[in-house]
């Protein structure tokens, strides 16, 4: 007997993707300890804490009996999001599950430090301005100026002016700035302006692919930008409190 199923009475399909997603590295199992250095990063970087999912990697830690319920309490606290948690002994991935977190298995390849991170000495192939190293200068207004690309796991700040990028950023990099981000090249990963919120900011690229754009803490995912909007020229600011992306060809 064949049995047929109307597709259009389907409430949900599963599908397989990648999604970006921020990773937090624990080194140390106190929660006040989380507490102090994430208020340290929220005053820097007030846009990133905006609901963020992370990641509780806790694979260097030596903690059977985590306090993982107090961990997730300060993340939550600080407008992060903790959506998983990876690595740790049976009684962590318990303890994630019966907070109603995924857990995931520890990796055997250690993923790279997004703070600390050296640029790779090899340009990719789909870079606009490919270089084997980078050059910094401090820009006039208290900006800063890199030449080369923003290599996957990089972090790059300007905490007190504009960013430009004569380069390309790379999916799983971050540029943040206190004002404008330029990227003259292709922009594949977040993309963070006015982190110490000035709508006035903006961000502008040659070529569209963010995983991520925010100003002053309004933010689209790449899922929820207009398609036509992809690889081409645009300017990201906001208009009405709502970011808005508009082509500059």
């Amino acid at each position: 007997m064949s049995l047929n199923v109307d597709r259009a009475g389907l409430a949900f399909t599963f599908k397989g993707g990648m999604l970006p997603m921020t990773v937090m590295e624990l080194t140390s199992a106190d929660p006040e300890r989380i507490r102090d250095q994430l208020a340290g990063k929220l005053s820097q970087s007030p846009a990133f804490f905006q609901h963020t999912p992370v990641v509780l990697n806790v694979e260097k830690l030596d903690e059977p009996h985590l306090a993982l319920e107090r961990i997730c309490a300060v993340c939550r606290a600080h407008k992060l999001l903790p959506v998983a948690v990876r690595g740790g002994p049976d009684p962590v991935k318990q303890s994630a599950w019966a907070l109603g977190l995924g857990w995931f298995p520890p990796q055997e390849i250690k993923p790279r430090n997004l703070e600390s991170v050296a640029a790779d000495t090899q340009p990719a192939k789909e870079d606009t301005f490919a270089a084997a190293r980078h050059e910094e200068t401090p820009a006039s207004n208290g900006g800063r100026i890199y030449r080369g690309t923003v290599r996957s796991g990089q972090q790059l700040t300007a905490p007190e002016g504009d960013l430009v990028v004569v380069g390309s950023v790379n999916a799983g990099a971050e540029v943040l700035a206190a004002g404008n981000i330029h990227v003259y090249g292709a922009l594949r990963g977040r993309a963070l302006a006015g982190i110490h919120g000035d709508h006035d900011a903006s961000i502008f690229c040659r070529e569209l692919h963010a995983e991520l754009l925010s100003v002053a803490g309004n933010y689209k995912r790449l899922e929820d930008v207009d398609p036509r909007l992809l690889s081409q020229p645009v300017q990201v600011r906001l208009s009405d409190d709502q970011l808005s992306i508009a082509s500059m060809s």
